[in-house]
């Protein structure tokens, strides 16, 4: 029985510091509580309440928690493990944030109904949301209720069934002609990162991959690429993050050949990237904890997406501007160059090994999918193509 500095019994748990401060201990099933308090009677009621919160978190019993609660408690525990970089927990915690939890986040989880959700998610389309936004936060949701069922705060899952008003509007992928890639490739002779766009173009990386690729992935005696490594950037609240993770799937660990004009692309930028680091001396911007990178900006820095986009952006419009002056000579409507992102090599790139006629369990293998069906998607029938096919098929009725 603890006591008072005057001697009062104070109770079971409780003491009274020389300071004049009130302490409350307790250890329960192995959790120790101390508190502290000068008054009494306010560290008495912290104290039960600490005690509560114990107990509710050993036995897993929740009545009264809320959608918000519950969200951060699963998302800290159970998902930032499993995520790979600052900017891809940003991410994911970004998508349920913003939608769902600002909607539903402070009713209590065992109160939540399937028509809840829908209405949430009919509210969510009102508001302008796309489609495939609003089912990237349901299935974040699910994951984290699916852990509520499992720690007995709800008996089922209320986020099933949900219906989600299509958006999908049709659109073809950016894939370059072969007309394109020429007037594309000449007016990049210009552009200090020339290499790096054809290399895209016979390697069909990813942006990430690209970014992450360091000399040491490059065998010049087997004329292979490893691809081992993802490059992760993302500007979160003003501030550019940039991290070294694994790249996206178990598949996306592969090994491309050498094809075409790769070997001597490499090399040639290898010689400029040398001669730039020994002008540049100190000031070159190189992180160690990133390696030796293969592609790097003038100062050192990694060739990230968001620098190949305003590179590219530079180029299209350089092609559009020689385009409208030759065409107002010939005194002919200008063609225009479509805009052009950095995943456009990408698709070109698979086009362009159906085209050639390569295995397509090769192509799948060396763009890193899981599934054929994925690969499939990558690839676009030109106009010249289809042209080229209908004259092949005939007549069909004679």
């Amino acid at each position: 029985m603890g006591k008072a500095l005057n001697g009062k019994n104070l109770g079971k748990g409780f003491s009274q510091r020389k300071d004049g401060r009130y302490e409350a201990r307790a250890t329960i099933n192995g959790v120790k509580i101390d508190l502290y308090d000068m008054s009494l009677s306010k560290l008495k009621k912290a104290f039960e309440l600490k005690k509560a919160e114990v107990l509710r978190d050993e036995k897993g019993v929740r009545p009264n928690v809320t959608l918000k609660d519950w969200y951060e408690e699963w998302f800290e525990k159970f998902k930032v493990p499993q995520l790979k970089s600052t900017s891809s927990i940003k991410s994911y915690n970004r998508k349920t944030k913003n939608t769902f939890i600002a909607i539903l986040g402070e009713k209590r989880v065992k109160d939540i109904t399937q028509i809840n959700l829908q209405v949430a998610t009919n509210e969510l389309t009102e508001k302008g949301y796309g489609e495939r936004t609003i089912r990237e936060a349901i299935g974040v949701l699910r994951e984290c209720l699916d852990i509520a069922v499992i720690n007995r705060i709800i008996p089922v899952n209320p986020c099933v069934g949900l219906l989600v008003k299509s958006t999908y509007t049709q659109h073809k992928r950016r894939v370059m002609t072969h007309e394109e890639q020429d007037l594309f490739l000449n007016e990049a002779k210009s552009s200090y990162y020339y290499e790096a766009y054809a290399i895209l173009l016979l390697t069909g990386i990813r942006i990430g991959e690209f970014s992450g690729l360091q000399w040491q992935d490059i065998n010049f005696v087997d004329k292979e690429i490893y691809i081992k490594r993802s490059m992760s950037t993302a500007y979160i609240d003003g501030t550019k993050i940039e991290e070294l993770t694994t790249p996206k799937t178990f598949n996306s660990f592969r090994t491309i050949p050498f094809f075409g004009e790769t070997e001597d692309l490499l090399k040639s930028w290898k010689k400029k990237q040398a001669e730039i680091r020994d002008k540049m001396g100190d000031r070159w911007r190189a992180k160690p904890e990133f390696g030796d990178l293969v592609f790097t900006s003038t100062v050192g820095s990694p060739v990230t997406r968001y620098v190949i986009a305003h590179d590219l952006t530079k180029i299209v419009q350089n092609i559009n501007l020689r385009e409208l002056y030759k065409a107002s000579a010939e005194g002919r409507p200008p063609k225009t160059f479509e805009r052009l992102h950095p995943h456009a090599f990408r698709h070109t790139f698979a086009t362009r090994c159906f085209e050639k006629g390569l295995d397509p369990l090769f192509i799948q293998s060396i763009m890193g999918h899981a599934n054929y069906s994925t690969t499939i998607s990558y690839t676009h029938v030109l106009d010249d193509t289809i042209s080229k096919e209908v004259k092949k098929a005939g007549n069909f009725l004679s």
